[in-house]
């Protein structure tokens, strides 16, 4: 992951947009994040046809996406000709 810094986005929010704006390539999710906080981005993903990783904890998911605390979900993003 660490070669696609800048073709990412960390938090709920930040991933339930690029889900809806067709810019996420996958989806990972931590298993230990509440329902309540994931449900959202499971079903944009599934509407959207998006593939779903399963992160153990908050914590992994965290840091193998480069931040130091926690985060419920993230996701990659599609790389263009432009951003390359």
């Amino acid at each position: 992951m660490s070669n696609l810094i800048g073709h990412k986005v960390i938090g709920t929010k930040q991933t339930l947009r690029a889900l809806k704006s067709g810019e996420v390539k996958a989806v990972y999710i931590a298993r230990d994040a509440e329902e309540r906080i994931v449900s959202d981005v499971q079903k944009a993903a599934k509407e959207s046809n998006v593939q779903m990783v399963f992160v153990p904890t908050m914590e992994e998911l965290g840091k193998a996406f480069g931040i130091e605390v926690g985060a419920a979900t993230a996701a990659l993003l599609k790389v263009t000709d432009e951003d390359l």
